[in-house]
């Protein structure tokens, strides 16, 4: 037998390193649409595999859907405000982010305020916010959280340079990362054996934890260091109050209070982007 020269072994060894990538670009991709399938209406190839392990592992990637979503709904807005007033074209497009998510993030947000504001006991909260009916308080909640949502915005869409298209990118990344990053330290609490949140609320790694925060944090690159700081100061401070609930009243979290997280985090980051417009420091942001 002849031995394989030394520039066939190089060969070999780089063709073995290229199907490694290949195969984990193909993981970390299946990981995505899994994300993409579970927090959005978006299809996904039918190829894509399933399995609760996987999908607790796609935690990681909830800042890009958010990312996608964001950079869906600045098109729509675009095409909109094309031919229709401002107003009309951010109700539109709020109407578009409803139907691309599901309302998944509002019906957390809902289920969270009639569960923690309808019962005093652990166990009661826990249980009102598995019935998929709608409270008071929820509805309450959810009606003030769509109203404020949409002034804000207009807000914003009223300003000469694209705020709002900005905004709206960072806003449904960067929320995402706020209310995915809960996972990591916190304990998932709902007992429900059918929680669709259940598969995805069981860990999540450092490595995880980076990723989702990255991703989350990337469009901060287009606004002035004094915005940045003030968006994260004001998120750290929510995040860690949020947290400190959460643990005083049902001792945990449920994937209603990861939605309810999000809805909350975004109303924050836009709230703390009108509230620089009148100091005019938003001129910082790249147009």
């Amino acid at each position: 037998m002849t031995k394989p020269a030394n520039g066939e072994i190089k060969v070999q060894v780089k063709e073995s390193q290229i199907e490694q990538l290949k195969a984990q670009a193909k993981t970390q991709l299946n990981l995505f649409y899994l994300a993409l399938s579970f927090f959005t209406r978006l299809p996904v190839p039918q190829s894509m595999i399933y399995s609760e392990a996987l999908l607790n592992k796609a935690n990681r990637y909830f800042s890009l859907v958010g990312l996608v979503t964001g950079l869906l709904l600045t098109l729509i807005y675009v095409v909109f405000s094309g031919f229709l007033p401002v107003n009309i074209a951010v109700l539109l497009t709020m109407g578009a982010s409803l139907l691309l998510t599901g309302a998944f993030h509002e019906d957390g947000l809902a289920d969270m305020a009639d569960g923690i504001g309808g019962a005093f006991a652990r166990e009661k909260r826990l249980s009102i916010m598995k019935d998929s009916r709608i409270g008071t308080y929820g509805a309450a909640a959810l009606v003030m959280a769509l109203l404020l949502k949409f002034t804000l915005l207009v807000e914003l869409a009223q300003q000469e340079s694209n705020h709002l298209l900005l905004a709206l990118i960072l806003a449904a990344s960067l929320s995402r990362a706020v209310a995915g990053s809960l996972i990591s330290s916190m304990p998932y609490v709902s007992d429900d054996e059918q929680s669709k949140s259940k598969p995805l609320a069981q860990a999540q790694s450092s490595t995880e934890l980076s990723i989702l925060l990255l991703i989350g944090i990337a469009p901060l690159i287009f606004y002035a260091s004094e915005v940045v700081f003030a968006l994260l100061l004001v998120l750290l401070i929510f995040r860690w109050l949020f947290k400190q609930w959460l643990m005083d009243k049902i001792g945990g979290f449920t994937g209603d209070c990861l939605g309810a997280a999000q809805q909350i985090s975004e109303l924050l980051i836009y709230l703390t982007l009108v509230s620089f417009i009148n100091k005019d420091i938003l001129s910082g942001v790249i147009t």
